[in-house]
């Protein structure tokens, strides 16, 4: 008997299938690994993305997700978005025909959709910087609309069935990881609230244990007054009482601090970026004027804290020094990354002197180095101040 060929061998239905499952298999084995080295929602979906776009031979993609609040769409993460999108953040903004679709619940399963009918792509140029088609996968957790996973090239090529499966399939695994790390995060939040309650009792307690003692001690230097001992008895008493009081307040401010790790909670950054721009506005003779880009987006607390406290520095010394007429703030979050821009049209400064006025500044760089980001003072002498703000994420 001659043995079959190899183009013979590979031509075999029965091999042909078998290969096609394996790789399946393959894929979604590396996504699963992907998804479970991380139960941070950033870290989930930007693995996903990366390998979804390297098996299936995709450049592109971006996953919205709806905002378990609001339920408004915010770009949650992005892979090799093309220019025309990257660079201009609020094109990313708002709601498109993948999302009103999926919101009607006409999104059932991955489904080509030509650029022609998408009206976020439709404007991109043809050739390098184009997508020629898309594909939409929606999100599920437990029968709750999680958001929408989109891939697209720039080559014409519609997917196949079996590859619309799969991206099905991938599409499923990721709404539970996207549902177990919300699950999670909500887990860290009851802590975080379970610990300022506790820091809330202990502040309460070691000031009333505080200012017991310091009221007893007074009450006794107060006796001895009236007993007319000697004065240095009388020092020595108010002297205990004084430093108890030190040392109560050293403590008290401690635990203030402690309990503002969340001064926004209930808000999001837009929102109470916001607020401290209408106030200042209506507070001073300067013009402040916010806008943000983005603003669905959550962020960890750590990192809403640390911009707010910035953003009201920053905003603090433009009003006490600049003598600006006009004040601009402009927030900008994308999935990578966080901007914000302080402007004003004030006297300005010199880089590098130390003036007082400007000591502002290295608190400032001191939280946003905390942060892990970069801040860049753009001024001069009767040029105005523009403080420029970037703060990561996700890892690139």
């Amino acid at each position: 008997m001659i043995p079959s060929s190899s183009s013979d061998h590979d031509s075999n239905p029965g091999t042909v299938e078998l290969r096609r499952r394996t790789r399946e298999l393959e894929i979604l084995n590396a996504v699963a690994e992907s998804l479970n080295a991380s139960v941070d929602i950033s870290e989930s979906l930007e693995a996903v993305l990366s390998r979804v776009a390297d098996l299936l031979g995709l450049r592109t993609g971006w996953v919205w997700l709806l905002d378990e609040a609001s339920g408004e769409p915010y770009l949650a993460a992005a892979q090799e978005l093309p220019a025309g999108l990257r660079d201009n953040p609020a094109t990313m903004e708002g709601s498109c025909y993948c999302l009103d679709t999926y919101r009607l619940g006409d999104l059932n399963g991955a489904a080509n959709i030509n650029v022609v009918t998408c009206s976020r792509l439709r404007w991109l140029k043809e050739g390098a910087e184009g997508l020629r088609f898309h594909a939409s996968v929606p999100l599920y957790a437990r029968g709750k609309r999680l958001g929408v996973l989109n891939v697209g090239s720039p080559e014409w090529r519609r997917l196949s069935p079996d590859e619309l499966r799969l991206l099905h399939t991938i599409g499923d695994m990721l709404g539970v990881a996207i549902e177990r790390a919300r699950l999670y995060a909500r887990s860290l939040e009851l802590g975080a609230t379970e610990e300022r309650n506790r820091l809330a009792r202990e502040l309460h307690d070691t000031l009333a244990q505080s200012l017991t003692g310091i009221a007893l001690q007074l009450e006794a230097a107060e006796e001895l007054i009236e007993e007319g001992v000697e004065a240095h008895r009388v020092a020595a008493t108010v002297g205990s009482a004084l430093a108890t009081t030190r040392l109560s307040l050293d403590e008290a401010r401690r635990s203030v601090l402690d309990l503002r790790a969340a001064p926004l909670e209930g808000r999001t950054l837009a929102n109470a970026l916001a607020i401290l721009a209408a106030e200042a506005d209506l507070a001073a003779s300067t013009d402040v004027d916010f806008e943000a880009t983005g603003a669905a987006q959550p962020l960890p607390a750590r990192i809403t804290a640390g911009v707010y406290r910035v953003a009201q520095e920053a905003l603090t010394n433009a009003l006490r020094h600049a003598n600006a007429r006009r004040i601009e703030m402009h927030l900008t979050v994308q999935p990578e990354r966080l901007q914000l821009r302080v402007e004003d049209d004030g006297g300005g400064f010199e880089p590098g002197e130390g003036e007082p006025g400007r000591l502002g500044l290295v608190g400032i760089n001191e939280r946003v180095r905390l942060l892990g980001g970069t801040l860049k003072i753009e001024t001069a002498p009767a040029a105005g101040t523009r403080l420029l703000v970037s703060i990561p994420l996700a890892d690139g």
